[in-house]
């Protein structure tokens, strides 16, 4: 997993804009007026997302249309799904822990009474 990804992601305005090209490419200008952001404030995040590797940038007529890049994308669902594997066990066994606390409680308010 590569960090920069994560970096580039942990931004906000980065973020809507991967959002955004989900939908299809957009150039700067369709960004900018979706997201209600200024044009020198998009090309920055554009060009931290580029760097990268999340997004490339394709050249028609006098417009770039950029476009999400698969790759980041793939190698962070694999490492995503490590977590899918040792997580359900972890969280079972909090599960268990829990409910044995719960009824120790209930054990003590129980004999205190009695």
């Amino acid at each position: 997993m590569n960090t920069a990804t994560l970096t580039a992601l942990a931004e906000p305005n980065r973020l809507h804009i991967v959002e955004l090209l989900r939908e299809r490419p957009h150039s700067v200008g369709e960004i900018t007026a979706r997201l209600q952001l200024q044009q020198p404030q998009v090309s920055k995040h554009l060009r931290v997302l580029s760097r990268a590797g999340l997004v490339a940038a394709r050249p028609i007529a006098q417009r770039r249309l950029y476009q999400l890049q698969p790759k980041p994308f793939v190698e962070m669902g694999v490492w995503l799904a490590t977590f899918r594997v040792t997580l359900p066990g972890r969280l079972d066994a909090l599960e268990a822990h829990l409910q044995g606390v719960q009824a120790e409680q209930r054990r003590r308010r129980k004999k205190g009474r009695g």
